[in-house]
């Protein structure tokens, strides 16, 4: 008898928030959703911190097989969770043993190991360091770059369009955020043709649509066509952004 889903998100709108959103609607999952004020350091409080003691989003809970309740935190292994769990018809996922669902966490990890951390190490020393360090920022936006790069190339080979096998997966989910906001990185999408064509592909799937403005409006699109206003975000993140790096140099 298949268990019923217990699920509850606290996310925020980041490119790993949102992964976990698009996971859920792709598998038709019935979840809660608390939004985690990170300009406040909501991620920070006792509570929060008994879900992910690593003080960051997105966490999941769930009621596991036991009865009990399972927290979960890092967004790549929420996505296995939630695929070994629930996606028993592999929607967005292949069977474990198969050749493609090895291809697919090799992908994941790609994604979770490079991509997330060069992009986001490029997304602050361009837009959030307190002074400009521009070997910090050719360094990671040109890694960002390469490794956009890697999965250019690899897609130009896809005969589905997508990074494993005939269909989309975890993988492919995990990249989107990332990738769709390229330009906030410094990295111009352009450069990369069959990338575009990937992100416009993975853009249009209804669900991706849905899950991709939970908990509050997807609007880095819009945002990146407008540069005074990526500017005054930018400025605007910077105080809470060093107030928290400050208070986090303090902890022992």
């Amino acid at each position: 008898m298949a268990r019923t889903p217990d699920i509850h998100l606290y996310t925020t709108q980041t490119p790993n928030g949102i992964k976990i959103s698009i996971t859920l609607e792709e598998l038709g999952l019935p979840y809660k959703v608390t939004k985690i004020d990170i300009t406040k350091d909501t991620q920070k409080e006792p509570w929060f911190l008994a879900i992910n003691p690593n003080g960051r989003i997105p966490a999941l809970t769930d009621t596991f097989k036991d009865g009990k309740q399972i927290n979960l935190f890092e967004s790549g292994g929420i996505q296995q969770y939630l695929v070994d769990e629930y996606d028993t018809d592999y929607k967005i996922s292949y069977p474990k043993g198969t050749r493609e669902y090895y291809e697919m966490i090799n992908w994941l990890f790609f994604l979770n190991a490079g991509v997330g951390p060069m992009q986001g190490q490029a997304n602050h020393f361009s837009r959030y360091a307190p002074e400009h360090i521009e070997y910090g920022v050719k360094r990671y936006t040109n890694e960002t770059r390469r490794l956009y790069g890697v999965l250019n190339t690899h897609l130009e080979k896809s005969t589905s369009g997508y990074l494993v096998g005939d269909k989309c997966t975890i993988a492919d989910i995990a990249h989107w955020g990332w990738v769709a906001s390229a330009g906030w990185a410094g990295v111009e999408i352009n450069e990369f043709p069959a990338l575009k064509k990937w992100e416009e592909q993975m853009a249009a799937r209804p669900a991706l649509e849905k899950g991709r403005h939970v908990p509050s409006p997807h609007t880095i699109k819009e945002t990146l066509k407008d540069p005074e206003k990526m500017k005054a975000i930018a400025e605007s993140s910077k105080a809470w952004i060093q107030s928290g790096m400050a208070a986090d140099a303090k902890k022992k």
